[in-house]
This record gives structure tokens, sequence and C-alpha cells, in this order.
């Protein structure tokens, strides 16, 4: 939380020497069914700045009416219906956002995600960051005001001042169906293990709680952990060199070997009588142990290589699988290598109708069809979305797809289907 010394220049400058057109600011006139003209939702872990934040807005404009849960809750009716009720009565709403309000207001929001999109549909939210926290992917397309900025009170009273209907310039919007959010990496996730895996394994990522950054789409935590496990699943190479023991034993028995060769090549040099065949016998078979050394090492690397490449094979499958179990949540996985996912949030609705009124009536059917490209191709197209980038053109004339601005599913299995790729 942001500390006191912090906070207390925001309530108190007001829009003293910031602007002098605060001054004129009227409260807008309330419509009907509005009784007041901001809703302001916060944690109450943050009530003391928030009761600051408050008392000012309400004593340096009068008329201007807020509501907030400690004050104008009505008791004996749950806090869902009672958020509700507020948040339609009123013409604005404000969130505070810091790390406590994600993880006890903006949970119990999510938790009724259609209440809440319908109750600001066509309300404008003003969302202000009270601390550095990450913003909710139903917030990401909205400006938000940072509580620490010098004119913070100034800007939020004149959104507050501004009627709705003028506010297409201003710096908030009206809540936008989720749509807006298809295509945007929620999180990019490294493996506990990155610094020292080495090159034939798959990393291990966690599975012991959800990321703040996708608390807000998963609903089932068990599926994002079996998801997870699907892809540390990934079975480790079966190859002698990777045991550190039997290499060491190599090294001994290679260093073992050389050393009758080395005294040999002490002795011949000190020793002048040794005949020159015996000389050059002894320098053969040093150059025959180095090339050996050699060409050790070079397998030994190009075998970690190459069971590297597999494993990320076989841990792409596995992301497959588990966009299959993921679907419903509109989240994709992309193994962009063997130790980072991305995570992105797609809706595949449009692309499934595809597939099942393409593959109508067939064998397989198109349920089967739509498995079967999620395992072979949903983590490379996630990762192209997260790149912003596909490894092909698309042919002049093609008819958008169902990702506005981007290729999208079923665009992207026909493509890599018609140049022979099996992702």
């Amino acid at each position: 939380m942001a500390s006191q010394d912090q906070r207390q220049p925001l309530v108190s400058e007001g829009c003293e020497g910031e602007d002098s057109s605060c001054e004129a600011l009227v409260a807008p006139v309330l419509r009907g069914g509005e009784s007041c003209h901001v809703f302001i939702s916060y944690s109450s872990a943050d009530s003391s700045w928030a009761h600051s934040f408050i008392d000012r807005l309400e004593s340096f404009r009068p008329g201007l009416l807020t509501c907030f849960h400690q004050r104008d809750f009505v008791p004996g009716r749950t806090v869902l219906e009672n958020m509700s009720d507020c948040i339609q009565g009123s013409q604005k709403v404000l969130l505070v956002l810091s790390k406590d309000f994600l993880q006890s207001r903006w949970c119990l929001l999510e938790a009724n995600l259609s209440l809440f999109r319908d109750c600001i549909e066509r309300k404008p939210v003003l969302p202000v960051l009270l601390e550095p926290c990450a913003v909710p992917i139903h917030l990401s397309h909205l400006t938000y005001l940072e509580a620490w900025d010098p004119n913070f009170f100034s800007k939020v009273l004149k959104v507050l001042c501004t009627p709705n209907c003028h506010l297409s310039s201003s710096t908030v919007v009206p809540f936008q169906p989720p749509s807006v959010y298809n295509g945007k990496v929620l999180l990019t996730m490294s493996s506990v293990d990155q610094e020292d895996i080495p090159t034939w394994k798959t990393g291990e990522f966690s599975d012991l709680d959800i990321p703040d950054h996708l608390r807000m789409v998963i609903e089932d935590s068990e599926n994002y952990k079996k998801a997870i496990r699907m892809i540390n699943s990934v079975p480790p190479p079966t190859f002698c060199f990777k045991n550190p023991w039997v290499r060491g034993g190599l090294i001994l028995l290679v260093i073992s070997l050389q050393v009758p060769v080395l005294l040999l090549f002490v002795l011949a040099s000190v020793n002048t009588h040794i005949p020159v065949e015996c000389s050059f016998i002894i320098i053969f078979l040093m150059i025959i142990w180095c090339f050996m050394v050699f060409i050790l090492a070079v397998n030994t690397a190009y075998w970690g290589k190459e069971k590297g490449k597999e494993n990320l094979i076989v841990m792409k499958r596995r992301a497959g699988e588990a966009n299959a179990l993921l679907l419903h949540e509109k989240l994709l996985i992309g193994c962009e290598s063997r130790t980072k996912l991305h995570f992105v949030y797609l809706s595949l609705e449009g692309c499934q109708a595809t597939f099942m009124e393409t593959f109508r009536g067939s064998t397989p059917p198109g349920e089967k069809m739509l498995h079967t490209a999620l395992l072979y191709f949903s983590s490379g197209y996630a990762c192209c979305v997260a790149r912003k980038h596909f490894p092909f053109p698309l042919p002049v004339g093609t008819s958008p797809g169902h990702l506005v601005g981007s290729v999208c599913f079923c665009q992207y299995v026909a493509q890599r289907l018609g140049q022979g790729m099996w992702d």
C-alpha cells in the first residue's frame, strides 16, 4: 500500500494553484433513476485514504453526491446486491485500485461478471491507481488516473463534473464488451528453473496458485493447475550422459587412459635415445586421444540440442492438450521456448462454429477436428498472436477472420496445412 506521506498531499491540495477552471465546475444534473454522481468502490484496507478523498470531494463541491459501501450499503442485503443497486443509481463508477482491492472487492465483481457488465454497460468507469499493481483485464482498455499525480484531484473533479454524454474525449470511456480484449497477452511466464536448466530438459512451471494477471479470467483454478501439470509432464530423455555420475566416470576414464601416454611423452622428451618411430607413435596416440575427446564433446552437445528440440515439440503438444482444457476460459497457452509460456486471451467461438459447419456430417466430426487442431496448432498460434507476427502473408482477397485486425485460429490452421506444416 502507498505510504501516508505519499497520500496526504493528494487530498489536501485540491485544485488550488492547478487550474482555475476547477472553481467553475458544477455537478451534473441527476437523471431519472440516479441518486448520486459517483459510486466509489475501494478495499477496507484503503478506507483511510478513501475517506479523506471523499471528504475532500464533498467539501470542495458540495453539490457532488457520492456513494460508498461503509456509509450507503443497506443492512440485510448481500454485498453484490448493494453494489448492483449503487452502480445502477450512480452516474459514474470510480474504482480505487490497489493490491488489497484486487484481492477483495474486485473478486466480488468478477464472481458475477455478467451482473457487473449489465450494471456499467452504459456508465463511464474511472480506475484510480492507488499503488502500482496489475490492472484487471476488464479495465485494461481504460485510461486510469494515478493517485500520486500532482494534478490527480483536479483531473478526477473534471471527469466527475462532466456529463456522461460529453465524455467521448475524456480520459475514461464506457465499459466495452469482452471482444476488445481478444488477442491480448495477459502474462508471459518463465519457468522456475530457467537459470540453470540443461539443454535437453524442459522448464518446470509453478502450479501452486493462479497468477494475478490470470485470476480475472480463469474461473476454475483446478483446470488451470491441471493444464500446467500437463505441460510439466514432458518425460525426461532416456540417455546415460544426463546422469552426472556417468559423465564424471567417463571423464575419469579418459584421464586415466591419457596418463600413460603423457608419461611416455615426458620420457621421450628427456630421453634422446628413444627411436624416432616410438616418438611418432606417442604423438599419434596423443592426437587420437584429443580427437576422441573432441568427438565425445561434440556428440554430447549435439545430443543435448536435439533432445531439447524434441522435448519442445512434446511440450507444444502438451500445451495443445492444456488449451483444449482451457477453451471455455478463453485462454490459450503458447510455448515460446522450453522455459517460457505466453498466456493469451482469445475467444475461439467464431472459429469453433466454423469447424462445426465445415465438418458437419463428416467423419471425424467437427468437435474431433477442432480438438486435433488445438492439439497441433494452438500453441504456435498463441505465440504468433503474442509476437504479433505470423510466418505467412494472407492471400489477397481473404475474407476477414474472427479476430479483428489479425489472423484468427481457423485461418492460421488453414494456412499452415496449406504449407504442409504441422506445428
